[in-house]
């Protein structure tokens, strides 16, 4: 299994799609993606790399596993 590595916002809302996200939708101070009952909140991180501890956290919050992850490429 490939370390995570980080990635732009960008490509994560395109992967997060890729596995049955929807949105993103505005929040409060947050936008968040939709995908059956889970809401995941989606980071804001000023034009920076979302980092790989958070974006493991990320994936944990969401239920996708790593391989689910890296296939959504």
């Amino acid at each position: 299994m490939a370390r995570l590595s980080p990635i732009a916002r960008r490509e994560l809302v395109q992967r997060l799609k890729a596995l049955g996200f929807e949105g993103p939708y505005s929040g409060g101070r947050h936008e968040f993606m939709l995908r059956e009952t889970t809401r995941l909140i989606l980071p804001n991180p000023h034009r920076s790399d979302i980092s790989a501890a958070l974006l493991s956290r990320l994936l944990r919050q969401a239920g996708i596993s790593r391989e689910e992850w890296e296939a959504a490429r």
